[in-house]
């Protein structure tokens, strides 16, 4: 089978190394891919978000499946472009995707289908928005209502902190018209879980769940990132927990979906926060979380290719997904500076047999050699029998591997320990 694989991260690079195991794929194709991908895979350097490109190259080459990993080819209806042209799909249309595409929409959503969520208000009007915030309860959290790059949610301690991130979003465009609706709710507190899901729109398989560290620095310091690491399982969701989540939240989002007219096949992601109250829905994403797939497909057991077809074809609960009963962690190596500005184009260098991992989100080849081209650089992924066993490994790895202003956290997996 030949298969391609839209984008160039850490996530699809994890994706890609997954679906090399399947005895049915032969060929892998990454639209664009990086430097580090090629390894892995033929690179074509076809956008991401080019729609027409990539269908054309399907067509040209005879292309059997088509994974969409990242968000905005799925809000823009890349999966419903390909589909017409023939091409089996993992990833949910557009219709689907717009449960992570408008967070007005899923708030919504789960306030109409009485999913647990924090309490909101939405907003197209800023005048109407500082308003709210007069009297709104602080800490409180702001939300850009579409695409961000991971990074359009500001968790604000004080109202002038909350009115700022207002104006940033609905005034200066910081995240262009991703701003121009927001959403304001209640701050929930409690530990974080991630928790990927396979779904052919009847069945739901959750995936061994993660915890994510957005914030840049140790402590759970700094600026909101695009994720610093993570680790699996998360030791808070219990068993107990994963249940009460299947009948409160998994199953009636499914169903909610199928309800509007909007059946999700695909991976759906729920960030969840387990609060005093029980399980609540933070966020949902329309697909594979980065970097939590860097930690959740090195434990799949199951051939992944025959699950995503399995999916695509609305028969889920006819194959196997089965985990290992092991940990992993995922540090991510970016460079110094991100999420702001930073410098790029250094030699990195990966000793063989580094007894980990490593995923490679922001690099180029020139001449041979790697070079960092983006913040976020490396996920270095290690598993083990425990999770202390894994998160060892994994800064072993990292401490061996080398580039001009690396920079990782020190402390993925710590709160996790201590649980």
């Amino acid at each position: 089978m030949k298969i391609m694989v839209i984008g160039g991260g850490g996530r699809e690079h994890a994706i890609i190394k997954a679906l090399k195991k399947s005895r049915r794929v032969n060929e892998i194709y990454a639209l664009p891919g990086n430097g580090g991908i090629s390894a892995d895979a033929v690179c074509t350097g076809i956008g991401a978000k080019d729609i027409p490109g990539a269908v054309k190259f399907a067509l040209d080459n005879k292309i059997d499946y088509a994974v969409v990993a990242p968000d905005d080819p799925l809000v823009l209806g890349m999966v419903d472009e390909l589909s017409k042209a023939g091409i089996p799909c993992f990833g949910p249309d557009k219709k689907a995707a717009i449960i992570e595409g408008s967070k007005v929409f899923s708030k919504n959503l789960m306030k109409k289908y009485g999913i647990p969520t924090a309490a909101y208000e939405t907003f197209s009007d800023m005048e109407k928005a500082l308003e709210y915030l007069d009297t709104a309860p602080v800490p409180t959290v702001i939300k850009a209502d579409g695409l961000a790059l991971g990074k359009g949610v500001i968790i604000a301690e004080t109202r002038e902190e909350a009115r700022a991130a207002v104006k940033s979003m609905m005034e200066d465009r910081a995240f262009g018209d991703s701003g121009a609706n927001i959403v304001i709710e209640e701050f929930l507190t409690g530990p974080e879980v991630s928790v990927l899901s396979f779904t052919d729109g009847r069945t739901i398989v959750p995936m061994v769940s993660s915890m994510d560290h957005k914030r840049a620095l140790d402590g759970d310091q700094g600026l909101n990132t695009g994720g610093m690491g993570t680790i699996a399982p998360n030791p808070y969701y219990t068993p107990d927990i994963a249940r009460r989540c299947m009948e409160e939240i998994f199953l009636p989002t499914v169903n909610a979906m199928n309800a509007e007219g909007r059946t999700f096949k695909g991976c759906l992601y729920f960030g969840l926060m387990l609060t005093p109250d029980g399980p609540k829905v933070i966020e949902y994403n329309c697909r594979f979380g980065d970097p939590e797939t860097q930690v959740v497909l090195p434990l799949l057991k199951s051939d992944l290719f025959d699950i995503m077809q399995a999916v695509t074809d609305g028969r889920l609960s006819e194959v196997p997904v089965e985990f290992e009963n092991k940990s992993a962690c995922c540090v991510v190596m970016a460079s110094s500076g991100y999420p702001k500005k930073y410098e790029t184009g250094f030699e990195i260098t990966i000793p063989d047999n580094i007894g980990a991992q490593v995923y490679v989100a922001g690099a180029k080849l020139e001449s041979g050699r790697l070079l960092t081209s983006g913040g976020r650089v490396l996920g270095v992924t290690a598993t083990g029998d425990t999770l202390k066993d894994a998160i060892d490994a994994a800064y072993c790895a990292a401490e061996n591997i080398h580039f001009e202003n690396a920079y990782y956290r020190k402390d993925i997996g710590k709160r996790a320990l201590e649980a």
